[in-house]
């Protein structure tokens, strides 16, 4: 009897101040396209959430990748419900937005969610929310211009909100901006051309549509030596003049921590929707020398990453 009880009070020690993972324990995961920062992102949770004993061995993650359509997300979220996982981990904001609409008792964590500057009520995770002014601002300050082009799709929530935000501060520095709302895939092609006649600068927002025809879009906006400018995740990297960058990494590990605390009896509505903890403005020169295009000191001093 002593010896079972010492085995007990190591166990206990060992758990503290985690919970030890609960055989069985289901979590389920969505996204709201196949889109490369959120599988980044999920990468990331699985990893953290491994390293706090949550393995494969003790709980199953299930992730689910529906067609990009709210009719799709929402039959998703209602098999979930029928699962009764411990909690849904939402990646965008569309899906999260359907999941917190659609999940029976279900706590919905949010990842990489562009949120609106006052989130809505019972929502909490990590926001993917980057200042949209900085972005124009530093596109100022490179080629000043009056004209901008914003290529965003109405139907993802995330990209819209990146709209309304591009329109506002746009306002705000006196810069006419030209809508392109890419519903589809094969409407990118169409709108881009049309952008990049008539404008200045494009700015690409995050948009699972989008995303699938940056590679082009870029090369259309270099044969017309249009910058483009995009708060894209590796936008930089594939080709934009400048990008505001969230860390799709940071996103999911922030996102197990989270896991975490409800896992431990955090009830969600004691939950935040948390902002991210760095945003990088990232340059890339090389694009800048192809364009013709020198950037100017003060815009190098305050980039967080040179490309060169």
């Amino acid at each position: 009897m002593k010896r079972f009880l010492i085995t007990a009070v190591a166990l206990l020690m060992l758990c503290y101040p985690y919970h030890c993972p609960a055989a069985g324990r289901v979590i389920a995961a969505v996204m709201s396209s196949d889109q490369p920062r959120y599988r980044e992102a999920h990468r990331a949770f699985v990893k953290s959430m491994a390293a706090h004993g949550y393995t494969s061995a003790n709980t199953e993650i299930l992730l689910q990748v529906p067609n990009p359509d709210s009719q799709s997300w929402s039959n998703t979220i209602r098999k979930f419900n029928a699962y009764k996982p411990s909690m849904i981990v939402a990646y965008g904001a569309p899906v999260a937005q359907v999941a917190l609409k659609e999940a029976q008792g279900i706590p919905v964590l949010a990842v990489d969610m562009y949120a609106p500057e006052s989130p809505a009520r019972g929502s909490f995770g990590i926001s993917s929310r980057v200042p949209m002014v900085t972005l124009l601002k530093t596109l100022m300050e490179i080629r000043p211009t009056r004209r901008i082009g914003v290529i965003y799709n109405s139907r993802e929530l995330g990209s819209q909100r990146q709209m309304e935000d591009i329109l506002k501060y746009a306002a705000q520095l006196g810069i006419q901006v030209i809508e392109g709302n890419a519903t589809s895939s094969s409407a990118v092609a169409g709108i881009a051309a049309d952008l990049l006649e008539r404008t200045d600068g494009l700015i690409v927002t995050e948009s699972g549509v989008v995303c699938r025809q940056f590679d082009k879009l870029i090369a259309r906006a270099k044969a017309r030596a249009v910058p483009v400018i995009s708060p894209m995740p590796d936008a930089a990297e594939k080709g934009a003049l400048v990008s505001l960058e969230i860390s799709p990494q940071e996103q999911g590990k922030m996102a197990a921590e989270t896991a975490l605390q409800l896992l431990n009896g955090t009830r969600p509505e004691q939950l935040s929707l948390l902002s991210p903890r760095r945003v990088d403005l990232v340059i890339n020169l090389k694009v800048a020398r192809e364009l013709g295009i020198n950037i100017p000191f003060p815009v190098l001093s305050g980039a967080t990453r040179i490309l060169k």
